[in-house]
């Protein structure tokens, strides 16, 4: 399972980096709005330091506008993936950018049907939103065993990448059911390689060194 960090701060990029597993890179409206970093020069800082794929909205509301944005992110590096949310003008813009090449990531999938749907429209990622899922009741890995079984039933090459995760454990999950990704902020990601049992023996054997 590939694990990316979702970010908008560089310096979170960076300490994700250098931990040696990260993958790449997905960021959102919200996380630019709250670092008030430029879009356009946070992925030219990224896609200069990770290999791997770079998901950034599209900013607009009509399919149109949703396209020209998205080709214009494409046309910067080729690590763009252009995320799109799953909506009507979103779907109709999904298709037509993977018609053209352009990668795309289908977003706030909260049903298999969206995923079913992505996938048609030949989306490369579409993320179910797990914790918001769970936030409303509703069973957010349930949804994402279901889009697995229904893209393994189609053989679709649409890669399911786990969102909105909060939590250690909703990483374990995600790859316990065959997720193809996940994504998550980097205190999780530093969470994963981290537990109190570990760092305890880890304090005796260094005391131990000390002695020997």
């Amino acid at each position: 399972m590939r694990l990316l960090v979702d970010s908008a701060d560089l310096d979170d990029v960076r300490a994700a980096h250098a931990l040696g597993i990260l993958d790449g890179v997905t960021t959102n409206p919200s996380l630019l709005a709250r670092t008030g970093v430029r879009l356009d020069d946070f992925l030219a800082s990224v896609c200069g330091l990770v290999s791997g794929p770079v998901c950034v909205p599209a900013r607009g509301l009509e399919a149109d506008a949703i396209v020209a944005e998205g080709r214009r992110l494409a046309a910067l590096h080729d690590n763009v993936v252009v995320k799109i949310p799953l909506q009507a003008n979103g779907l109709v813009a999904l298709a037509k950018l993977h018609s053209e090449g352009v990668r795309t990531h289908a977003t706030l999938c909260c049903t298999a049907n969206q995923a079913l749907l992505a996938a048609r429209a030949g989306a490369d990622f579409v993320s179910p939103v797990v914790a918001r899922l769970q936030d409303m009741g509703a069973n957010g890995f349930e949804v994402v065993a279901q889009i697995l079984e229904i893209y393994d039933h189609y053989d679709f090459d649409t890669q399911v990448m786990v969102a909105s995760v909060r939590t250690p454990l909703h990483v374990q999950e995600a790859a316990v059911l065959g997720a193809d990704a996940c994504t998550m902020p980097l205190a999780v990601l530093r969470q994963l390689v981290e537990h109190p049992l570990t760092t305890s023996i880890q304090e005796r054997f260094n005391a131990d060194w000390d002695r020997a």
